[in-house]
Order: C-alpha cells, then sequence, then structure tokens
C-alpha cells in the first residue's frame, strides 16, 4: 500500500498536470524545477545533517563535492541530473545527490553540464566525458567510480559507458539509473498505455521535448537513446524506476537488453510511483527506500 505522502504528492502533481496551461518562459521553468520539492512543501529543504558542499571547477564546467560526514573519499558517484536536457542544476538535484550520497557512504560529484536548446547533442555528452576524464586524471580509480542519474541523466550515464568502451577507457564500477529516459524517438509502448496513470508526464509532451536536444541527429542512434545501444561489456546496472510512469517501458527494455549481453543488472519497479520520486525522498518514503537500494548496490560494486 501507498505511503499517505505518496498519495498527496500525486494528488499535488495531477493537480499542477491538468492546470498547465500558457506557456512559461524556460528561465521561469528552470527556475522553478531548481525549487521543485520546496514549492510542494512550501519552505527550503534542509540537507542531511553533516552534508558539505563544495564548489569546484572541473576543466570549465561547474559541478558540486557533496559529502556525508563519513564519505569514503576514495570512492566516488559521478552524478549526471536530469530535466529533459532543457532543466536541471546543481540546486535542483543538490538534495537528492546528498541523500543518495549518505545512504552509499561516499562523495558524489554533481556536474551541471551544458543544456538544451542553447547546447544541443553532443554538448551534453562531451561534458560528461570531459568529468569522467579529470576524475581519472585526479587520482580516483575507475573501479571506485559508480555513475548515477535520473531521467535524462540516466541517459547520458548510458552515452558515457559506450564511450569508454569504444574508446578502451577504463570503466567504472556500475551504474544507478533513476527512471532513465532511452527512448528520445518515442517509441516504446508505454508512451501511451501509462499516459493516464502518469502524474507529470503526457506521452507526447516528454516525445516533444526530445526534440530540443536531439537537433538534427537522428533519435534512435544509441548515443541519443540507448535502448538501441549495445549494452556488451557494461558494468554492473542498477535501475529504479516507477510503475506509474510514460518511461516504464525505457527502464524495463533497457534491463531486458542487458540480461541479452550478459551484463548484471537490477530492476525494481516501485508500484504507484512516478518519475524520479525519489526527488521527494526527504518526505517520502518510497523515496527514502529507494535510495537505500541504490546505497546498497554502489557500496557492493564500488
Amino acid at each position: 500500500m501507498s505511503s499517505p505522502e505518496s498519495v498527496q504528492i500525486r494528488s499535488y502533481l495531477f493537480a499542477g498536470k491538468a492546470a498547465q496551461g500558457a506557456p512559461v518562459s524556460l528561465a521561469k521553468q528552470r527556475a522553478g524545477y531548481d525549487a521543485l520539492v520546496e514549492t510542494y512543501v512550501g519552505h527550503p529543504v534542509p540537507l542531511p545533517e553533516g552534508t558539505h558542499v563544495e564548489s569546484v571547477d572541473v576543466d570549465g564546467i561547474p559541478a558540486f563535492w557533496i559529502a556525508p560526514p563519513d564519505a569514503d573519499a576514495e570512492r566516488v558517484i559521478l552524478f549526471l541530473h536530469g530535466g529533459a536536457y532543457l532543466l536541471g542544476s546543481l540546486l535542483s538535484h543538490r538534495d537528492l545527490v546528498a541523500r543518495l550520497s549518505r545512504a552509499a557512504g561516499t562523495r558524489s560529484l554533481l556536474l551541471e553540464y551544458r543544456l538544451a536548446p542553447e547546447h544541443v547533442f553532443p554538448a551534453a555528452v562531451d561534458d560528461v566525458l570531459t568529468a569522467y576524464r579529470w576524475l581519472l586524471a585526479q587520482g580516483t580509480r575507475p573501479e571506485h567510480i559508480v555513475l548515477a542519474g535520473d531521467s535524462a541523466g540516466g541517459n547520458l550515464s548510458l552515452a558515457l559507458l559506450q564511450m569508454l568502451r569504444d574508446r578502451d577507457i577504463p570503466m567504472p564500477a556500475g551504474a544507478v539509473l533513476l527512471s532513465p529516459w532511452t527512448d528520445l524517438a518515442g517509441t516504446v509502448e508505454s508512451r501511451t498505455t501509462r499516459d493516464a496513470v502518469d502524474p507529470i508526464f503526457s506521452g507526447k509532451g516528454i516525445n516533444g521535448l526530445a526534440s530540443f536536444y536531439v537537433g538534427t541527429e537522428d533519435a534512435s542512434q544509441p548515443l541519443i537513446s540507448p535502448i538501441n545501444a549495445d549494452l556488451r561489456g557494461f558494468p554492473p546496472l542498477a535501475i529504479e524506476v516507477g510503475s506509474d510512469e510514460v518511461l516504464l517501458d525505457d527502464s524495463l527494455l533497457l534491463a531486458e537488453h542487458a540480461r541479452t549481453a550478459n551484463v548484471p543488472v537490477e530492476l525494481t519497479v516501485w508500484e504507484e510511483m512516478w518519475h524520479v520520486f525519489q526527488q521527494y525522498s526527504s518526505i517520502l518514503p518510497e523515496g527514502q527506500q529507494s535510495l537505500e537500494n541504490m546505497g546498497r548496490f554502489i557500496r557492493r560494486v564500488g
């Protein structure tokens, strides 16, 4: 049975989906996304006690080091935020990353890669490759790095793994994917079959957003739609997704393809949960439990 908090948040999200009307400027959308959870609870959400946040320049890319008090200094989560490649920043995901870091007992590097439509593919992909190489140059061992990303950030994690493998760059220990957006061509069935129960997106809406990032490229190519990628040689994957999202099949088919490629994969489908429900983990029990799952995976593989 869903928690009372889940029922309340779903109602809030459905109300917001129903109220969508006149277009809002991209700047206002970005500001609203940065304050997503705060808008719901009505006040700033404090980071977990003892969390240390430090700004860092990653070869020209803004980033935060985020660490719990007991962080293992040798292990790193490279976190790539979501937001449909249009939204998301160091502010929007600081709380989520802090809570994942606490669950895993390690520090995280949260990256602010370039966004569309100002910067189309492959700008974001280039940025995450730069960040991974920067970590290696800092002396971080690849077997102590775990990638993590939600939605578009999950997409980027999978694109990065393809590039690392194909360029013979040492692979990380694993990757954690929260509701990854893996089909930017919009062909999966859940775009329609889950449309009515998704409290955030319509299938048509999320498919339309893809064009801002894809630009003139073929949306089905594996670096843009990793649901079409060759996954052979990938490290272990952990996938967490809600049952009530139009991106459900993006995760289900990815897991199926991973198993076919003999890639260890742990798939958890959370009943009656929505897209990246973990963003509400400060008040949502299911979000907290999901982060604990991912934390255990990260401790095990990294």
